[in-house]
Parts: C-alpha cells; sequence; structure tokens
C-alpha cells in the first residue's frame, strides 16, 4: 500500500475525532438528529482546521442509516458504499474550475437524484476562486435546489463571497485551534506509531503549526523523519531556526543596551546561514518569551521549555526592563513588516538593531522613558550618596575664606530694651547739648563708668543679605550643578525635567553660572516658562541667583550687543540696520 501523509492518515472519520469545533459539530449533529436539514452550508475559517474533514462527515451522515449521535455508523450499506467512492458525494474543487461552463455543467447534474442514499452531496472547495459569472450561474440552483440536493462551500476568504450567495447559505465560522489541543492530538498519533518524543518537542510542533491541525501534521512528518526520537533541539534544526544559546545572548545584548555585543552577534547568525526573515521571527518569538517569563506566574507552564532553556530566559527577563522588552517588540515586529519591501534587508535589519541597543541616540518618546528607567534605576543604588565625580570635586575644592559680614541679630532672638542712662551722664540740671560749632572730636571721651548702648533702629543703616561665597573655578560650577540635580531630583516630579538637565555642562563666568548644552531640542525644552520657573526655584535654595542656558556655539546676547554698539561707535556715518 503506498504511503499516506499522517493528515490524510489521521484524517476524522466521525464528529467525535474531531479536534475542537464543537461550537460547529454541535450544530450539525443537532440538525442530523431532528432531521431540520438545511440545503446549503457555508463553512469559513482558517486553512487547516477541519472544513473539508467536517463537509465529508456531514455528508455521510445525513445519508446514514442508522446515525449514531449525529455521526455516521459506518456499518450499514450506504456508509460501506459511500467509504469507497459514490456518485451521491461529488467534491470539487473551485480553484481549478471555477469557469461558468463548470457551473452550468453542475447545474445540469444536479437534477438527477442520488444512487445509493437519500442526498445527494456536492463539496466546492475554495468557493471564493469562482469567477463572477461562475456565481450567477450557480445562484439559482444554490437558491431552489432540488429536494434530494445540499451544497456544502468551503472557503478560507468568505469575505470574497458576493453577498447574494452568503445569504442563501447557513455560514458555519471555524476557528483556529488551542496550541493544548494539537499537542494532545499529537501525542495520541505518535502514541499510535510508536514513536518516542520529548513533551518539550511536540510543544514546538504544536507552537509552530499556530493553530492549524494539518500544518502541524506536516511539520511532524518532517521531524520525525530527522531522527530516531523526537527531540527538542531536533526540531529547531528542522524549523531552521536560530540556536537557542545565540538567540538569547543576542537578546540579552539588545535589552542591556550592548550594541557591539549585539551587532556581532548577528554578524555570527547571519554568517551561519540563517535567513535575515527567519532571525528576525527569532527574535520576536523570544522576546515574546522573555516578556511572559516577566509578567506571568505560570510561564514556565505556558512556555513549555525545557528547564534549561526557561532557567536561562528567566534569568534575562530578570535583569531586563519592561519597557525596553516592549520597545524592542514593536521595533522589530516593524521591521518585520519592512523587510518584505526593502532592497537590502540585512542593513534593514542592523539598523533596527542599533535602534534597539542604543536608546540614547533615539529621540523618539518611547527611548525617552527608557532612558529615565534607567537613570532611575541608577540614582537608587546610590542612597543619596554624591556621586563619585562630586565628591572628589568636593575634596579637591577648597573655597576662599568668604568676607565677614555682620549679621544682624533677629528681633525675637534679642529683643530691644530700654537704654540705661548711668548718673555720669546727668547734672543737678537738664541735660547739657554740645554747640554745632565745636568741632568733632576724633576720639570721643567716655567717661570711666559710661555704657554702649545699641543705636536706634530709625538710624542703622541696612545690613546686605548675607549668600552664599561661590567660586567661579570649574570644580564649583561642577559642584553647584551637582546640588542643583540632588535637590531637583527630591523635589521636582517631573522625570523628564530631570533627564533633560542631566545632559547641561556647567561652567562660571564671572558670578553668572552658564549651562551649555549640545542638543537643540533640549534646549528650546529647557527654555519653556514651566521649567525655567523650576530651576530658578531651585537654584536659589542652593544659592545661585543669576544662570543662564545656552546651547554650546552660540554667542551670548551680552557680546551681541556690545558688538553692535561698537561698529555704531567707529562708524557713526554709516547706517547700522539690526535683523
Amino acid at each position: 500500500m503506498a504511503y499516506l501523509s499522517l493528515y490524510r492518515k489521521f484524517r476524522p472519520a466521525s464528529f467525535g475525532e474531531m479536534v475542537r469545533q464543537e461550537h460547529v459539530v454541535t450544530v450539525l449533529k443537532n440538525q442530523i438528529t431532528t432531521g431540520a436539514i438545511g440545503h446549503a452550508y457555508l463553512f469559513c475559517g482558517p486553512r487547516g482546521t477541519g472544513k473539508t474533514s467536517v463537509a465529508r462527515i456531514f455528508a455521510r451522515a445525513v445519508n446514514c442509516e442508522n446515525p449514531q449521535d449525529g455521526s455516521p455508523c459506518g456499518e450499514c450499506p450506504v456508509c460501506r458504499a459511500l467509504q469507497g467512492g459514490s456518485l451521491d458525494i461529488v467534491e470539487i474543487d473551485a480553484a481549478s474550475n471555477n469557469g461558468v461552463n463548470e457551473m452550468r455543467d453542475l447545474r445540469e447534474k444536479v437534477q438527477y437524484p442520488p444512487v445509493t442514499g437519500r442526498y445527494k452531496v456536492y463539496i466546492v472547495d475554495e468557493v471564493h476562486m469562482l469567477t463572477d459569472s461562475a456565481f450567477n450561474a450557480l445562484l439559482k440552483t444554490l437558491e431552489e435546489p432540488p429536494a434530494h440536493a445540499i451544497f456544502i462551500l468551503a472557503t478560507t476568504e468568505p469575505h470574497k463571497i458576493p453577498a447574494t450567495i452568503l445569504s442563501r447559505c447557513m455560514r458555519l465560522d471555524f476557528k483556529l485551534i488551542p496550541e493544548e489541543d494539537l499537542e494532545a492530538h499529537l501525542m495520541r498519533i505518535l502514541d499510535k506509531i510508536g514513536k518516542p518524543y520529548e513533551r518539550e518537542a511536540v510543544s514546538a510542533i504544536a507552537r509552530a503549526g499556530a493553530g492549524s491541525d494539518r500544518d502541524m501534521l506536516s511539520i511532524a512528518e518532517m521531524c520525525l523523519s530527522y531522527g530516531e526520537k523526537l527531540t527538542y533541539d531536533g526540531v529547531t534544526e528542522v524549523l531552521g531556526a536560530a540556536d537557542f544559546r545565540e538567540t538569547c545572548a543576542l537578546c540579552e545584548a539588545l535589552l542591556s543596551a550592548d550594541m557591539p555585543t549585539a551587532i556581532e552577534r548577528v554578524e555570527s547568525i547571519l554568517s551561519a546561514g540563517k535567513s535575515v526573515g527567519v532571525l528576525c521571527k527569532d527574535l520576536l518569538e523570544m522576546l515574546n518569551r522573555i516578556g511572559i517569563a516577566k509578567t506571568c506566574r505560570t510561564a514556565e507552564k505556558l512556555l513549555s521549555l525545557p528547564k534549561t532553556h526557561f532557567a536561562r530566559i528567566a534569568e534575562i527577563a530578570e535583569k531586563s526592563d519592561g519597557r525596553a522588552i516592549l520597545r524592542a517588540t514593536e521595533l522589530l515586529a516593524s521591521t518585520e513588516t519592512e523587510l518584505r519591501l526593502v532592497s537590502s534587508p540585512r542593513i534593514c535589519l542592523e539598523a533596527a538593531i542599533m535602534r534597539i541597543a542604543l536608546p540614547a541616540a533615539d529621540n523618539d518618546f518611547d527611548a525617552l522613558l527608557l532612558r529615565v528607567s534607567a537613570l532611575e534605576k541608577k540614582l537608587s543604588l546610590l542612597e543619596e550618596r554624591p556621586a563619585p565625580a562630586e565628591r572628589k570635586a568636593e575634596e579637591s575644592f577648597v573655597p576662599p575664606p568668604a568676607p565677614e559680614v555682620p549679621t544682624p541679630p533677629a528681633e525675637d532672638e534679642f529683643p530691644m530694651e530700654e537704654p540705661v542712662f548711668e548718673e555720669a551722664y546727668f547734672s543737678d540740671g537738664p541735660m547739657r547739648e554740645e554747640p554745632p560749632s565745636s568741632p568733632p572730636s576724633p576720639l570721643p571721651r567716655v567717661p570711666e563708668r559710661e555704657v554702649t548702648t545699641p543705636a536706634p533702629a530709625a538710624t542703622a543703616a541696612p545690613l546686605a543679605p548675607s549668600t552664599p561665597a561661590v567660586a567661579t573655578d570649574g570644580a564649583s560650577a561642577q559642584l553647584m550643578f551637582g546640588r542643583f540635580m540632588r535637590q531637583l531630583r527630591k523635589q521636582s516630579k517631573n522625570g523628564v525635567l530631570f533627564t533633560m538637565c542631566s545632559d547641561l555642562e556647567a561652567e562660571f563666568e564671572g558670578e553668572k553660572l552658564v549651562l551649555f548644552t549640545e542638543s537643540l531640542t533640549v534646549f528650546r525644552s529647557l527654555g519653556k516658562e514651566e521649567h525655567v520657573r523650576t530651576m530658578k526655584e531651585i537654584f536659589a535654595q542652593i544659592g545661585v541667583t543669576d544662570f543662564e542656558l545656552r546651547k554650546r556655539g552660540e554667542t551670548p546676547k551680552t557680546e551681541e550687543k556690545s558688538a553692535v554698539d561698537a561698529l555704531r561707535r567707529d562708524f557713526g556715518d554709516y547706517p547700522i540696520e539690526e535683523k
């Protein structure tokens, strides 16, 4: 006997052997049991989900003399006659018989009664391939067929079928089969044929089937021919996926922003002969596993991987940021679409790898959030301790002694008392005043018992408020900016402002603290009113009252003004206009 493929050899022969599709099977079994059988059905759904198998089972069941729970018994004369092929069940491939002449021939033959059973069933597969003329030729027959005729139309693209056909059929939608049911079905088949297998290998084949039972069995047939035992490594080799260790190392480099290692891994995998599209697909699958391991408590059960493989994935997930996993997945998903259109797929993939591994060079919002998250993680490890550069600056910088400025006592600290006058100030009569014409003595004579009293508040000279002494060298600028960043982190809830300020460089120009930046975007963003107000409040707390934000390479406005004034002074006879 000729060899039969697995999907042909183990095709279901009854409704009980169907893998899922309970909603379709229940409707058909009840119609057979009650005798309320329609004249036209439309089976639509993804490939390999059992549309043709259900149509064949239903065609035999409606003609069976003793149906068992809606399924054909397989023992009556009608069932035995239909199993070997009969004129009562006609299968038409609409992909190759899609013309109007074929439909006219069907319309003429449908008038003949069945030979062995009660119904004559026409199964039209891939019905969406029919032409408009063929649909029109079939329309009248489909609307009012003979009493003995049943039409079953099967398609994967129901949106291509005219509405006039859809309205005359009972539509039943087939769904993709879950992986658990595919695994159970494949293990039953492997047990029947006596093939040893690993549970992880079965899970890998079921995932590769992507909800299609026929695709899963086709992949399993290739893997069975690879070795004596069905192993996970053998399935990986047959599917052409990249090495697990290489893919894990590449994903780890991507999520840790290690761009040189990531590019090196990509070159190594592609040089081994792997396709760019396959590598992109493997990376997406690996990132999906890492995301599941990061977020799900039952990740080990969901992924169904060997223990060593799952331990490696869990290790990467534990030290990776969730935003980084999501960003890498989104970028690679868009890259997979672009690979179908570009002329250099390798360059396109490597550009995406660079964007993922260099979030600091990317200006999109997700990259900015990733940088903020990384900064928060680093700052939490410092535990409020100053950075090494700041500690070095504090150790090496010795500020000059500040001038002593007398600070007036607070009113509540030293309450004002009434002046005390001694007897030496008074004589028998009223106190004499010195005439104004007498010259002031350089050193006033003070009696022995004279006590100096504080001057009245009305005549006291105002004192300047004390300000912290600020040196104007580079170390002081770095120290002041470090204090500013610590205060900003404690008080401000704006993580974006903290991230933009971390890229600034501080220098003193006289008593003014100048903050430089290379980025025009950062310069414009920090120039907004709310950011300037926040920075001014923080600087005031650390004693800096004069600061300026400047883009590196631009001339300050004060220097531009002085240059214009100099031109007007030297060339007063010529008109000078500012633009």
